[in-house]
């Protein structure tokens, strides 16, 4: 028999087109669906939840939709929005990988639904992708797959986002006259659509759960756990859910860099005068994707670097802007000001690996002080001498900006839920960051990576502890049986996670483990440096 992943992949890419097809009326607009009679799936795909936003629109909240007639086609992925490309090692899976058709105007997205005319709501499951803040699309993730995982007790969105300049250019003059964190503010207008339209599909808007990974949960599942100091109403989620929580360095919106940021896309788009935010929004927008490119290409230690400045990690990201996002995310989590009410989270075993070029002469010293450019000496050696136990110096460095960004903010989201929280740790080799991925969603090739154990037992365990976290809040209320043992919540005091890895012979291993000593002794490092990193 097919491993059941395969089946689905296969099965995932058949949309066959019933006789009366479903419309569903959103009052500004009427979208017709496609059902995938295999699997008894009805997808909407590419439906537009905001108004355009160019011209006078870019870097502003996102708005309601025109009313349009007719009846609109949900039968194709959405078109992109514009693409950034991230430097450093050869791996890195954040890097362009096609040239897919891109646009500003791409604030669209896709349901899934296999209870379009039941009377019983079903728990809402809303996917936020990864990529940097550069990269990433709906298209690379097919919801239906959740939707089938879940023994179709789900309904699935999957939504696009403002990435890059367009989406997380800071700066005063962005904040007098237009909106910061213009991504972040897509994504909780795409939540407030799924409160108010979910039912619609099947979906019941008060048993949502927010789900990301990389940048998708770190950038965005974070973000919207702490944001408008934890008072969002109406609640927009009751779940989290992240694997491999990102989290960048986030200075306040008029701090040096990302002043010198906005002043560095200006001067490059000819708009270095008093009112350059008028003429930047006036630049056609295949100009301004030419500077998102140049711009974007110096992250993570990419060969292309700008005179203006040190950059860190990543060019664009989300910014401290005292009203969205108040304050540091690590100050936010440490005073429990959240939304959302429990969280299940998962990092990978080497999540720094493909970021960093193994091979290079590194001097750790330079490198931590790109990385975090507000570290002066004494920080700086001592992050090199928590890490000189880890051998080589590309070692350190790996395990230096694994940790930093993806691994201890995992454990400070855990520390702010705590006995609402599970933690566990996807452990299959070489366990990168996003290896996961493709357990999730078998037909995901954006980062080109076959899933890496191909066990149905394993993949049925490891995916149906989110899916049935999603559904019950508890991913030991099992959707279908699972060789998973007991999974404890995590607390500060009981610091128990579940690991998913396999034995040398090739059979699953998963099993309660309790967190090593010596990285969360680390992790209390970042989180004594935070207003340092920025985060």
């Amino acid at each position: 028999m097919a491993p059941l992943h395969t089946v689905i992949t296969l099965l995932g890419c058949v949309y066959a087109v019933a006789a009366n097809s479903p419309v569903v009326d959103l009052g500004y607009a009427k979208y017709q669906g496609v059902v995938d009679t295999h699997l008894n799936i009805t997808s909407f795909r590419g439906i537009r939840y905001a108004a355009p936003p160019v011209g006078n629109l870019r870097w502003q909240s996102a708005t309601a939709p025109s009313v349009v007639g007719g009846i609109q086609q949900a039968d194709a992925d959405p078109i992109q929005c514009f693409q950034g490309v991230l430097g450093g090692a050869a791996t890195n899976p954040l890097t362009v990988r096609d040239d897919p058709v891109q646009s500003e105007d791409c604030l669209f997205l896709s349901v899934y639904t296999p209870a379009l005319n039941s009377t019983v709501p079903l728990p809402t499951l809303v996917w936020i992708h990864g990529g940097g803040y550069v990269q990433g699309s709906a298209s690379q993730y097919n919801g239906g797959e959740l939707v089938r995982e879940s023994n179709n007790e789900v309904v699935a969105v999957v939504i696009q986002y403002r990435l890059g300049l367009f989406g997380f250019l800071a700066g005063e003059q962005i904040k007098e006259h237009g909106a910061l964190n213009a991504g972040l503010l897509d994504q909780e207008f795409a939540l407030r659509w799924v409160n108010q339209n979910i039912h619609k599909f099947g979906g019941d808007p008060n048993e949502v759960a927010i789900w990301g990974q990389s940048a998708g949960c770190g950038g965005s599942v974070l973000q919207h756990v702490i944001a408008n100091d934890g008072k969002t109403s109406p609640p927009l989620f009751r779940a989290a859910m992240t694997s491999s929580a990102f989290l960048h360095t986030q200075y306040p919106y008029n701090g040096r860099i990302p002043q010198t940021l906005f002043n560095e896309v200006a001067a490059q788009a000819g708009c270095s005068d008093a009112e350059a935010l008028d003429c930047l929004r006036a630049v056609d927008s295949v100009s301004l994707q030419d500077v998102n490119l140049n711009m974007t290409a110096a992250g993570f230690q990419g060969t292309q670097k700008l005179t203006c400045c040190s950059l860190g990690t990543i060019t664009f990201a989300p910014v401290v802007d005292g009203s969205f996002i108040a304050q540091s995310p690590t100050a936010a989590l440490a005073q429990r000001k959240l939304n959302g009410e429990i969280l299940l989270s998962v990092t990978n075993l080497n999540e720094g690996f493909l970021f960093v070029n193994q091979t290079a002469n590194y001097n750790v010293t330079d490198y931590m002080r790109n990385l975090y450019p507000l570290f002066g000496s004494k920080e700086s050696e001592a992050a090199v001498s928590l890490y000189s136990s880890f051998g080589s110096p590309a070692a350190a460095v790996t395990a230096i900006l694994g940790e930093s960004t993806l691994v201890c903010p995992t454990y400070l989201l855990l520390n702010a839920f705590p006995g609402d929280s599970y933690k566990g740790q996807y452990a299959i080799p070489p366990s990168y960051h996003g290896s996961d991925v493709v357990n999730y969603f078998p037909s995901f090739t954006a980062w080109g990576e076959p899933i890496i154990f191909n066990n149905t037992d394993f993949i049925n365990a490891f995916t149906q502890g989110f899916l049935s976290f999603a559904v019950n809040l508890d991913p030991n209320v099992k959707l279908r049986p699972s060789i998973t043992p007991l999974w404890q919540k995590w607390s500060p005091t009981y610091e128990t996670e579940m690991v998913f890895n396999k034995t040398e012979a090739d059979a699953p291993d998963i099993a309660a483990t309790t967190t090593s000593g010596a990285l969360q002794s680390r992790c209390e490092f970042w989180r004594s440096v935070h207003n340092l990193t920025g985060q």
